[in-house]
């Protein structure tokens, strides 16, 4: 089983883009959600975007999260 943790969008370069996990960021391939935009929250598997998750999905899960882990998603409320 994979637990994804949304992560907001925040550069587009190619088919690559900076997505931000509470802070932390890491470059990911987009070619899976081609019509991904700045400020869209993805998850991602292996590297890769594989879907993106409506925003107040997002902050939601991100908000059980935090309630789970507190502390780890704070950057993202």
């Amino acid at each position: 089983m994979c637990l994804a943790i949304p992560g907001e969008l925040i550069r587009i370069t190619g088919d690559k883009g900076e997505v931000s996990f509470s802070g932390v960021c890491r470059e990911v391939d987009l070619r899976l959600v081609p019509e991904a935009v700045v400020g869209d929250y993805l998850l991602v598997h292996a590297g890769c975007a594989i879907q993106i998750v409506p925003a107040d999905e997002a902050k939601l899960t991100l908000e059980l999260w935090n309630q789970i882990m507190p502390g780890v998603a704070e950057d993202e409320r």
